[in-house]
């Protein structure tokens, strides 16, 4: 039998009739069809089936191959063509069998956790969503990006090759949908250990501190040797999540994997969309540190070149244990027949559709269309969901896009340095969506569309309508109008997602986005967190949840489910997130200083109750450390409300783990117990309790420790 690794090579030097044949041959004869220890009846009929199928196409090739010579081969290359399409089709079939068996194998290691290891791995803070298996991402169109694909599980077979893959790209020419395409075949055959898509515009898969925690749970739920190793160490040290990166990679990952003795690959796409300030990304400084400890685990990342990114794979440890695939240098018409195909593809669906023109699209409208992309898959994705639309002909949709400028020839073979193409377009929808707009409107457009691009978490409808003050139909026929550039949904209480990364860069760029019309300033950050503070100021109040007195938040069931619906989408967003916004404002500052004082002079005690009872109360400790950093970077003298935030800060850090535990211990704990001279006691005495008081023994200021 042929491995899979010798196939690939060998399809990479063989020419000519046979050496398709035999290529196709090696790879049925090496597929891993071997039946499982928990195959029920029908799993055993489909593997029968398709074992059948592969030795029917067996006889079919051998046949073809005994024809084949030098006189027949043009005879005969119509049926080795032919027999390739079907050996990618039954190869597609294969691969959903597999990770039907792979997903029944993970579904009956998860149901080996015992209850206290669940509450263990459950203490470990992760990012939720990361995984290739959420959300709404789709892999490579069958047939294309095939020699990129190649190489990738090339590299992820063969032991010999270094242990780091790292896919670089610029924005747009397809690394995510190559990266879940090869989670997904890894996963199929058994390979797959985890995997994280950052994401900028989530708050939790932007956040470099949550990755190993996150690829921890997740071969923690694969591996029962690795949560064997891993479960002590949550037990014994569930603040782990808190430590450095490097002591978060070493002890949940590398020893671990050490101790099971595990081989696995291990995905991270778009590395470059988390938060990272250093001039060297951390996350790579560490890899280079720890890689060559754990050499049976193989790191697949995807990232655009971004300065500090590439800093770190030039690290003389980091770079010698580094395969560098530079997509936006892939051979261009290599590039064009992919996204050729998927145009073709995706417009022929389209052409299908009720009042569709005979013969539209026509060669020379794709020719334009690919002409356009520039090398941009982006742009075919874009353009395609652009022309599906609910009530307007797809021809007429296109008429849009073809009387943009059209890039010349030389700019399509260049384009991938500049994004004019992707530009153009992104503009072209905007103007048809909002040509008849006055000054009014574009100052609604620009605040929606801003709320969702500018959103620390994805905001619904609902919740944007409300943080706003306008009407929910309002906002939803907005979106409507740009629902190709967004991930909209028919119920409003779901969040919107961005359609693509390149196009909050577009909105938020004036290098790029040329219209003022459109234009997303940073100074609307400044409008968000002040409609965040005054959504919070209207709706909080004491006890806003009637929790009885002393109560801790875990006797009352379904707390925090009820908080949630309690509060609302738009609440919530406004506890958990108005410091994103406000440590970006340099707008408007005098009214947002004036609301900052208001709302910790006023609310601070009740925004407690409300994340104590979500459960994120370490929220609460990131967002006034983040507030005392933007106020002492403030051009303004605000001595006082410095203090007050700094107090703030100091009663949260004595008494975390009372608020923690129950939110009206707020009034019945922290507050009595808290200095004399505090602030916080100063603004708030009279919530106090009156049930209990303290008659003595109050200190006159905090603590040098605190």
């Amino acid at each position: 039998k042929v491995s899979f690794n010798e196939y690939l090579k060998l399809r990479e030097t063989t020419t000519g009739t046979t050496g398709k044949i035999e290529t196709i041959l090696a790879r049925f004869r090496g597929l891993n069809l071997g039946a499982s220890t928990t195959e029920d009846e029908d799993e055993y009929k489909r593997r029968t089936v398709l074992l059948e199928a592969l030795e029917g196409i067996e006889k079919k090739l051998y046949s073809i191959s005994e024809r084949s010579n030098a006189v027949g081969y043009r005879e005969n290359d119509a049926d080795v063509q032919a027999v390739c399409e079907l050996a990618e089709h039954v190869r597609d079939d294969i691969i959903q069998y597999q990770l039907a068996q792979q997903k029944a194998i993970y579904e009956q290691n998860c149901k080996m956790i015992d209850s206290d290891e669940r509450t263990a791995l459950n203490t470990c803070r992760r990012a939720h969503g990361a995984g290739y298996q959420h959300g709404n991402r789709n892999g490579c169109l069958k047939g294309t990006r095939g020699s990129v694909l190649d190489k990738i599980e090339l590299w992820a077979e063969d032991p010999a090759t270094p242990p780091v893959f790292w896919l670089n790209g610029l924005a747009g020419t397809g690394k995510s949908t190559i990266a879940q395409t090869i989670a997904e075949r890894t996963f199929a055959n058994g390979r797959l250990g985890a995997s994280f898509f950052c994401s900028r515009g989530v708050e939790d898969r932007s956040d470099l501190h949550l990755i190993f925690p996150t690829l921890a749970f997740q071969l923690a739920q694969k591996y029962p040797d690795f949560r064997s190793s891993l479960i002590p160490l949550l037990q014994s040290n569930p603040d782990i999540v808190h430590e450095s990166l490097l002591s978060q990679m070493r002890r949940l990952i590398v020893d671990p994997l050490l101790s099971a003795r595990i081989s696995t690959v291990i995905v991270i796409d778009a590395l470059d969309e988390c938060r990272d300030d250093e001039p060297e990304s951390a996350i790579l400084l560490v890899l280079e540190q720890l890689v060559s400890k754990i050499p049976d685990a193989k790191f697949f990342i995807t990232s655009r070149p971004e300065r500090h990114i590439m800093s770190g794979f030039r690290g003389p440890l980091l770079k010698s244990a580094t395969n560098v695939f530079i997509l936006h240098q892939v051979d261009r018409p290599t590039v064009e027949n992919d996204i050729r195909r998927f145009f073709k593809h995706e417009l022929s669906k389209l052409a299908c559709q009720p009042g569709a023109n005979k013969g539209w699209p026509t060669d020379e409208q794709v020719d334009s269309l690919c002409l356009r992309a520039a090398g941009f898959f982006v742009y075919a994705v874009a353009t395609v969901k652009f022309l599906n639309h609910k009530f307007r002909r797809p021809s007429d949709r296109l008429e849009v896009i073809m009387s943009s400028p059209e890039i010349t020839a030389h700019e399509g073979q260049t384009g991938l340095k500049t994004y004019n193409s992707l530009d153009s377009l992104y503009a072209s929808i905007l103007q048809a969506a909002f040509f008849e707009n006055d000054a009014d409107d574009d100052a609604m457009v620009r605040s929606v569309l801003g709320t969702v691009i500018l959103a620390a978490n994805p905001l619904p409808p609902s919740a944007i309508a409300t943080l706003m003050g306008i009407e929910l139909n309002a906002v939803r026929s907005l979106l409507e109008l740009v629902q190709s550039l967004l991930v909209l949904h028919e119920d409003m209480n779901q969040p919107i997602q961005l359609f693509h990364k390149s196009f909050p860069d577009f909105m938020t760029t004036p290098s790029r986005c040329r219209e003022p019309r459109f234009y997303i300033s940073p100074d609307l950050h400044a409008e968000v967190v002040l409609r965040c503070f005054g959504l919070m100021d209207r709706s909080l109040k004491k006890n806003i949840f009637s929790i009885p007195d002393y109560a801790l938040n875990s006797d009352v069931e379904g707390l925090r489910s009820l908080g949630e619906t309690t509060l609302g989408g738009a609440l919530v967003y406004a506890c958990r997130s108005w410091y994103n916004h406000l440590i970006t404002t340099d707008h408007l500052i005098q009214d947002v200083l004036l609301a900052l004082r208001r709302f910790l002079e006023g609310n601070f005690l009740f925004w407690l109750e409300v994340l104590s009872v979500l459960g994120v109360l370490g929220d609460a400790a990131r967002a006034l450390t983040a507030t005392l950093k933007w106020l002492n970077e403030v051009p303004k003298d605000f001595q006082p409300l410095f203090d007050t935030a700094k107090d703030c800060l100091r009663f949260l850090t004595e008494f975390f783990e009372v608020i923690r535990q129950s939110a009206p211990h707020i009034y019945h704990s922290a507050l009595p117990l808290a200095p004399a001279s505090s602030i916080i006691r100063k603004l708030y005495g009279q919530q106090i309790s009156s049930v209990a008081r303290v008659v003595t023994g109050i200190s006159t200021s905090w603590d040098s420790c605190t």
